[in-house]
């Protein structure tokens, strides 16, 4: 792991280095996105104000679930540049979209359609930060696999100049979670190029990541509150029930194809 790169007299820290990567591939795909569907609005800057609200929630949810940590650090642990949680930025990037296609009269959902694939290849690629960094967001120790009469021992990473350091392997989930974000980030952009009915890519971007993040976290480090899963399992869960339920309703409206599928072949929209 490498917490920071240092030029010179600078230390920049890789987690925020590997956040602005990911801001520019979301921005990037949301503007293809948008070029798909013949659509004019600022797709880089939508992203732009996303990014900025995510952060924010990112922190504040974080200070929610552990107040230990405002409890030790004041008001300074909402610019600490550890202590990030998903289901935060999740939410508040989700508002900043919203509002921003309504004003861009794209439509609120539309738009998250839209920014679903984004979405996914923003957090995956977000994730790679977390590993460079070692802020903790790996899992628990390894341990031996028994299973079917055979012992398995799975591979792992220990983080000892991470900035939440541990000297034993444990499961690099932040890989994981990596290699999911890509899978659904695929998926989703695939089946937007389909035709599809509103609120069909948001449904099952919802319920793809909800359910990933769900089996993950049964590796990772965060305690468990209520019926031996975490918050964000809880989250998870709430995240994959309201996916389910928005493809459902997706499934009896009329779909409809982008312009770009529709085009004659060597042409785009």
């Amino acid at each position: 792991m490498l917490p920071f790169l240092h030029l010179g007299p600078f230390h920049l820290p890789t987690f925020g280095l590997m956040l602005w990567c990911a801001a520019v591939a979301a921005a990037f795909v949301v503007d293809r996105a948008f070029k798909r569907e013949a659509i004019a609005a600022d797709a880089v800057g939508m992203v732009a104000v996303a990014l900025v609200a995510g952060i924010l929630g990112a922190k504040v949810w974080h200070v929610l679930d552990t107040p230990a940590d405002f409890q030790y650090e004041g008001w300074r642990a909402l610019i600490d540049t550890a202590g990030f949680a998903w289901y935060g930025g999740l939410t508040f990037g989700i508002l900043a979209l919203v509002v921003q296609g309504v004003r861009a009269r794209i439509g609120a959902i539309r738009t998250l359609d839209l920014c679903a694939p984004a979405a996914a290849l923003g957090y995956g690629i977000g994730r790679i930060g977390c590993l460079l960094s070692g802020d903790g967001d790996y899992g628990i120790a390894i341990q031996p696999v028994h299973l079917f009469g055979h012992t398995f021992h799975p591979w792992g990473m220990a983080f000892p100049h991470g900035l939440v350091p541990v000297f034993v392997p444990v499961y690099p989930t932040p890989l994981y979670e990596f290699g999911a974000g890509v899978l659904i980030a695929a998926w989703l952009w695939w089946r937007a190029g389909k035709p599809h009915a509103l609120g069909a890519i948001l449904g099952q971007y919802l319920a793809l990541s909800g359910a990933a993040r769900f089996l993950v976290e049964f590796i990772r480090r965060n305690p468990r509150v209520l019926w031996g899963l975490s918050n964000a399992q809880l989250a998870s869960a709430g995240a994959v029930v309201a996916g389910v339920a928005l493809a459902v309703w997706a499934a009896r409206r009329p779909a409809f194809t982008p312009p770009q599928a529709t085009a004659p072949a060597g042409k785009t929209a």
